[in-house]
């Protein structure tokens, strides 16, 4: 299993978390991969191979060569038995607002395929990243087309629920939804309304899904700290606060999460 991220440039990174690949060879078992819940929207191209997506009846269904993975506060899994190659690029959540004209919210929980979200540009961007000869190659492709993107927008998009919302997103330490609503200078009711646009769920809503996600970045040190300590150190109330938000977010006890033996966890290794 090959994971690799890259950064974007400075130019994009307002909008661009990272550009990442994940590459591996066909396994006899086939490869489960899990996707968690997440509060930012990714844009997948599968340069190689291709998934199945098994819902809870255990029922396959083939999934997107180019798609956006919308934010999401649901798991999802998918399996194959190809070799295979994904190139994405990790985005902020206000992505599809700004990028596709659409509220972030019309996407949340969804996994769209490029055509449906693009036309004819889905097509011919997917066409262009699936034959290029090399990552650089991929990252300069897309990055030109969501400057291209960019640069229709008018001047003065930057709403300030969408510092509110990037800001959330790295925060360490998550505050109040009114002291948030404050620090960017909106009434309580204004943020709320504004950073759901731009988010695609409430502020609560976000701000546990971020919990958790500092929690799953944990997963490196598991054999370092206890459970007890990386809820306390993520900011929950309690340890069955921790274990429901857990469950719901990933399918997973914690326990089984940081056993280092999860499905769908190898690329992380």
């Amino acid at each position: 299993m090959r994971y690799s991220t890259f950064a974007p440039p400075v130019s994009l990174s307002h909008l661009v978390r990272c550009f990442w690949v994940l590459e591996s060879d066909a396994q006899s078992s086939g490869y489960i991969h899990r996707s968690m819940a997440d509060c930012c929207t990714e844009l997948l191209f599968h340069y190689k191979g291709l998934f199945h997506e098994i819902d809870e009846q255990e029922r396959r269904t083939l999934s997107f060569r180019s798609g956006i993975h919308a934010q999401s506060y649901r798991y999802r899994r998918f399996i194959t038995h190809e070799d295979f190659g994904i190139f994405g690029a990790y985005l902020y959540p206000y992505a599809s607002k700004l990028l596709l004209n659409t509220p972030a919210a019309e996407f949340t929980n969804q996994m769209p395929d490029l055509h449906s979200a693009l036309g004819p540009q889905g097509r011919e961007l997917e066409e262009r990243i699936i034959l290029a000869p090399n990552t650089q190659e991929r990252i300069r492709i897309l990055s030109d087309f969501i400057h291209g993107r960019l640069s229709k927008l008018p001047t003065g998009y930057d709403h300030p629920a969408v510092s509110a919302v990037k800001y959330t997103v790295h925060a360490k330490h998550l505050p109040k939804v009114r002291d948030l609503a404050s620090r960017f200078n909106l009434s309580e009711r204004q943020f709320e309304r504004k950073f759901s646009e731009y988010a695609g769920m409430s502020p609560k809503r976000f701000m546990r899904i971020v919990r958790f996600e500092n929690a799953c970045n944990l997963y490196r040190n598991k054999l370092e700290k206890s459970l007890t300590e990386i809820a306390y150190e993520c900011g929950y109330f309690d340890q069955s606060h921790f274990i429901r938000d857990f469950k719901t977010f990933s399918g997973y006890e914690p326990g089984q999460y940081f056993s280092g033996h999860a499905e769908g966890t190898e690329w992380r290794d």
